[in-house]
């Protein structure tokens, strides 16, 4: 496979804005996030199985995942958030890579892969060249969070506990981009490492 660039970065720390950006300059990005979203919507592939594995109670009326359904369940039940995992999970990694084998056989000179949970997982890290972990202080992680979803501190702070440590993508990351200021400090950022994977892909333009 081509030239993959892993995208990571904790909770609010600015992954989809620095997606965008990629997109702008004509780069494909692949998000499994909403690869997730399709295959858990009305209809999506992972439904028969997720059917199977919990009942009805956590299908919606339109054939799609309710949510909230299936919190209540992996609260009550440690075992649950595993077993939606591994009906996930595996359907997310083969739909993400065929996506970007796609792309980059047709336009994109690289492209930008999107894992949350890259670090946490390692389960791309065979398929990609390098990792780029958007990073910015945790204070700044929970104030953003917090201002788009509404969340107190503390439900912010455990869903943070849940992901790997700043330090740990940090050191994980073979580039950072550096996400505590506003979107004019982020482009600069996001260009020059565009430059550095079009040379690195060899196919500059």
């Amino acid at each position: 496979m081509g030239f993959i660039v892993g995208l990571t970065g904790g909770i609010g720390s600015g992954k989809s804005a620095v997606a965008a950006r990629f997109a702008d300059l004509g780069i494909a990005v692949v998000d499994t996030d909403a690869i997730a979203h399709e295959l858990t919507g009305a209809g999506g592939a992972a439904m028969p199985a997720i059917a199977a594995a919990f009942g009805s109670a956590v299908v919606s009326a339109a054939g799609a995942l309710d949510r909230a359904a299936m919190r209540r369940l992996a609260f009550a039940d440690a075992g649950v958030r595993q077993r939606l995992e591994d009906i996930l999970h595996p359907m997310i990694r083969h739909e993400a890579l065929a996506r970007c084998e796609q792309a980059l056989s047709q336009h994109s000179p690289y492209v930008i892969l999107a894992v949350p949970l890259l670090v946490e997982s390692g389960a791309y890290r065979a398929h990609i060249r390098r990792v780029l972990v958007v990073d910015c202080d945790e204070a700044v992680q929970e104030q953003r969070v917090m201002a788009r979803s509404g969340l107190a501190a503390d439900e912010v702070r455990r869903i943070m506990s849940t992901q790997a440590a700043r330090a740990e993508r940090r050191a994980a990351a073979d580039d950072i981009i550096d996400n505590n200021g506003d979107l004019a400090a982020l482009i600069p950022q996001v260009e020059a490492l565009h430059d550095r994977y079009l040379a690195a892909s060899e196919k500059r333009p």
